[in-house]
């Protein structure tokens, strides 16, 4: 399958620092960026390794999760077995977790690598936790706290682990006895006080607590949390608690999965308080069965509070719920079912069987929803589709689908989308950026510039509709104005590589030769891999006369960025400077394959090979 357009060019394939691979200025990048509103230097690494190992091939990072999911299903069934001595109902757990259609979404999206990553390192914590608890001393407490540093460094999911602990200190390790009726052989001495169990657990509360002042902090660089203008308070409790029972529901029958389901600032007062009375409901008959059934409150309690930090009471992105944000929650969930189940089929006879033949029915019925689900992470196209098809008034999804048909190079259905997008959200900033790149590809830069100008009046600090502005100006022949679209860029972004690039072509078009160069330089230094940056260096020095100069930049272009037609038209222009006729023929060639429209190269191949012909 392929990368998808939604964040995982961000975290992987256009971003310069997870392409580079595992270097020391890339190592150093991970630990010190909150790039994309995210401090998750674990995550990073991952995605770099993978860059280092296989390059770009999608399959290969796909691969990756898919291992991770595999190892998170492993150690949750060792984990549940290992505390409650009982097989069935952890082997039913695993299944579920490891084939739920909820959990597609974590596993077949690249970016969503935090997800799995701070997951393993939360289940190493719940094995290393059991250990200690076996026989409590500082040497088996030391991994608990690191496992959780981990967890926390790949993704602050986990922040709510040490309260998951606290209530495995009730069921199943029986750590704190309220006089439940569970026989399960304790794995340490029953009748520790509370306090006690909560003192032992205060550095686990305190890592928490940095991780949430780190997340927020990160966030907020970002522009990711929403304002109570935007999001009301009331709005964000009405949503939360219509989002638990929309969990639940989806865990019970996965239909209508999306990958992004929009934010409805007016749902029914009904609905909200029904969803209230639910929870409340369960949650006083989970008390009600604490010592008959502790397993009922921990899952129940366990689902409740792991989706605290995504519920929306703290608002990040525009979303309402995501599927993505069930992969440890829904757990608890599971546990209620399994153990549940087991104990409905107490009086039947074949109670194992029985039990048996409802999981593996149960998991081929999920195994086949699961498989479809799949499906529609083919490619972005057919995610988005997907998202619009089930959802009503979906800005993102139309958006992105608008975005992978313009990369197909279907502007029409593109702009259809982007319309849309707009007319759901006018205040949607990149769906007017969208709308002008469709537009500039329709050869109308005029009403592009509009669009862009536009997408500002949403969102001032927007530095790529400056570039891509600056771009359209570059085109119509208005150097000046294209040279202030780019300053003002570099003002919002001084990292913005292309920007430096395209202020250097500006330029060197009004002949400001030596702060071009410099301009390149500076796009060199932010990103040494950037092969347009090389290719303009080439044009720069066989411009001004060296063509021993610029042969080695297109070369270097070519390197990094094989399809880029330019360089190879460019690399022949410098050789027939250089009397390689012949040689120069092969790079116009290669050009005029990778890009049959490309007239200069067509040109310049015909040209040189009829001088080759006269001279023979």
């Amino acid at each position: 399958f392929e990368f998808d357009n939604y964040d995982t060019g961000k975290y992987v394939y256009d971003n310069r620092h997870v392409k580079a691979g595992l270097t020391a200025k890339s190592i150093k990048w991970a630990f010190t960026t909150v790039y994309f509103s995210n401090w998750h230097p674990l995550t990073w690494l991952s995605h770099m390794l993978d860059v280092q190992l296989y390059g770009l091939h999608p399959g290969r990072h796909h691969l990756t999760n898919v291992l991770f999911h595999i190892a998170n299903t492993i150690l949750l069934f060792v984990i549940l077995r290992r505390m409650t001595g009982k097989l069935w109902q952890s082997a039913f757990v695993a299944a579920l977790f490891a084939l739920h259609p909820l959990h597609v979404e974590s596993v077949a999206w690249v970016a969503e690598r935090k997800d799995l990553l701070s997951t393993l390192f939360g289940l190493l914590v719940l094995w290393s936790y059991r250990r200690y608890v076996e026989n409590p001393a500082v040497g088996r407490y030391v991994p608990v706290l690191l496992f959780f540093l981990l967890s926390l460094m790949s993704k602050p999911m986990m922040v709510t682990l040490p309260f998951i602990l606290l209530l495995l200190d009730y069921w199943p390790l029986q750590r704190l006895d309220f006089g439940t009726a569970n026989k399960i052989k304790p794995l340490a001495k029953r009748g520790y006080a509370g306090w006690f169990l909560v003192v032992e657990k205060l550095p686990l509360f305190i890592m928490a607590a940095a991780s949430c002042l780190v997340t927020v902090y990160a966030q907020r660089a970002g522009g990711s949390i929403g304002s109570m203008d935007v999001y009301p308070f009331h709005i964000r409790v009405s949503n939360a608690l219509t989002s638990y029972v929309s969990y639940i529901g989806k865990m019970i029958w996965p239909a209508k999965l999306a990958v992004i389901y929009p934010y409805d600032r007016m749902l029914p007062a009904w609905q909200t308080w029904s969803a209230c009375c639910l929870i409340i409901g369960i949650t006083l008959l989970s008390v009600k069965y604490h010592k008959s059934r502790p397993w009922f409150p921990v899952g129940w309690f366990w689902f409740l509070g792991t989706l605290v930090p995504v519920i929306g009471l703290v608002q990040v992105g525009t979303q309402a719920m995501a599927d993505r944000y069930t992969y440890v929650p829904i757990v608890g969930l599971f546990i209620i079912l399994a153990w549940g189940l087991f104990e409905l089929l107490a009086r039947w006879s074949y109670r194992k069987l029985s039990f048996a033949v409802i999981a593996v029915v149960s998991s081929g019925v999920l195994m086949a929803v699961t498989w479809q689900q799949i499906g529609y992470w083919k490619n972005s196209v057919i995610l988005f589709q997907r998202a619009v098809d089930v959802t009503e008034n979906n800005f993102v999804a139309e958006n992105n689908l608008g975005h992978a048909l313009l990369m197909d190079g279907k502007f029409a259905e593109a702009a259809e989308h982007f319309k849309k997008s707009v007319e759901i959200n006018p205040r949607f900033a990149i769906a007017h950026l969208n709308m002008g790149l469709v537009l500039s590809q329709e050869d109308k830069p005029e009403a592009a510039l509009q669009s862009y100008a536009k997408a500002l009046v949403q969102n001032p600090d927007f530095a790529v509709a400056y570039n891509l502005a600056g771009k359209t100006h570059y085109r119509l022949g208005k150097t000046e104005q294209a040279i202030l679209n780019y300053q003002n860029a570099l003002k919002i972004d001084p990292a913005f590589a292309e920007a430096h690039n395209n202020l250097g072509k500006a330029l060197f078009r009004l002949g400001k030769h030596d702060e071009a160069f410099a301009s390149y330089r500076q796009a060199l230094t932010i990103d040494p891999l950037y092969a347009e940056v090389y290719n303009s260096m080439g044009n720069f020095w066989y411009h001004t006369g060296n063509s021993e100069k610029a042969l080695p930049n297109f070369m270097k272009a070519q390197k990094i960025n094989p399809k880029l037609a330019e360089a190879y038209n460019g690399a022949g222009a410098a050789l027939i400077r250089m009397g390689e006729a012949r040689q120069a023929a092969g790079f116009f060639r290669e050009a005029v394959m990778i890009d049959p429209d490309y007239i200069a190269a067509r040109t310049n191949l015909k040209n040189t090979l009829a001088a080759l012909e006269k001279n023979k």
